[in-house]
C-alpha cells in the first residue's frame, strides 16, 4: 500500500482579503516526485510553504511523514523542519564565507548535532561534488551551487525534499543535470519530491504535475511530456479562470 509522504486537507491561506490558497487537498506519495505549476499568482509558492511549515495556513490541515504540523510549537516546527524536511531554492542560500562541506554540514550544526566527515563526504559524493568539498561558492558554478544546495538539504536525509524553482537561476544544460539528479534520488533513493516550477521541460522530468488556479487544485497529468504541461497551462492562462471550479481532492 502506497504510504502518503504529505497529506493536504482543506488547506486555506488568505492575506487580507485575498485567497491565496482556498481549500486545497492533496496527497504526495512517498517516493514520487511531483511538479506544482498554474499561472502566475495561482498560489503555486504558498503551497509550497504551508507544505513545509514555513508558513501557517489560515485553515485546514497538513502532515507530513505523519506529523500533524498544526498542533506543533514553533520550536517543534523547527525541529520537524530541520530533521524531516529538505529544501532547496531559486537562490542557491550558501554562505559564502564556508566551504562546500561546511556549507553541507550546517544542518546539522543548527540542530546540535556534530556532523562526521563520512557523512558530509557521502551527501557531496550523492551530487558528484566529492572532490570540491573544499571550495568556496564563489570558485563554483551556479550548477555546483545549486548541487551543494541539494548535498545540504540531503544530509538530514528528510522525508520530503521542497524545491522552488530549484533550475530557475541556471542555464538549459545545467538546469538539466540538477533535474537528472533530482529525478535519480526519486528513483534510486526513493526521495519524494515537490517542486514549484514555472517550466514546462522542468515539470516532465516529474511522474505528476498538479496544475493551481485561483489558489484551487486545476487538474493533473501523469508521466507529463513537456508538451502536454505547456498545452495545459496555455489553456489555464487563456480561460482556467474563468472556469476553475470546486476544489478537488487528487490523490497519487
Amino acid at each position: 500500500m502506497t504510504t502518503t509522504a504529505v497529506r493536504i486537507r482543506s488547506l486555506r491561506r488568505h492575506y487580507g482579503a485575498v485567497a491565496a490558497l482556498d481549500g486545497v487537498d492533496l496527497d504526495f506519495a512517498a517516493g514520487s516526485f511531483t511538479a506544482v505549476m498554474g499561472p502566475s499568482g495561482s498560489g503555486k509558492s504558498t503551497l509550497l510553504q504551508c507544505a513545509a511549515g514555513l508558513d501557517r495556513p489560515t485553515s485546514g490541515t497538513v502532515a507530513v511523514a505523519g506529523v500533524e504540523l498544526a498542533g506543533l510549537s514553533e520550536r517543534r516546527r523547527t525541529l520537524l523542519r530541520r530533521e524531516r524536511i529538505g529544501f532547496v531554492f531559486q537562490s542557491f542560500n550558501l554562505l559564502p564565507s564556508l566551504t562546500a562541506a561546511q556549507n553541507v554540514a550546517l544542518p546539522l550544526r543548527l540542530a546540535g548535532r556534530r556532523p562526521s566527515r563520512d557523512a558530509v563526504r557521502e551527501a557531496l559524493a550523492r551530487v558528484g561534488l566529492a572532490e570540491r568539498a573544499g571550495h568556496r561558492p564563489s570558485q563554483l558554478s551556479g550548477g555546483q551551487q545549486q548541487r551543494v544546495a541539494l548535498a545540504r538539504a540531503l544530509i538530514t536525509r528528510p522525508a520530503v525534499l521542497f524545491g522552488d524553482e530549484p533550475t530557475g537561476a541556471l542555464d538549459t544544460t545545467t538546469g538539466r543535470e540538477v533535474l537528472l539528479l533530482l529525478r535519480e534520488l526519486v528513483d534510486t533513493a526513493g526521495l519524494t519530491t515537490v517542486m514549484v516550477t514555472h517550466d514546462p521541460v522542468a515539470a516532465s522530468y516529474a511522474d505528476r504535475v498538479v496544475f493551481l488556479v485561483d489558489g484551487r487544485v486545476h487538474g493533473e497529468l501523469s508521466a507529463p511530456t513537456a508538451g502536454e504541461v505547456a498545452a495545459r497551462l496555455t489553456g489555464l492562462e487563456g480561460g482556467g479562470r474563468a472556469a476553475a471550479g470546486s476544489p478537488e481532492r487528487v490523490t497519487c
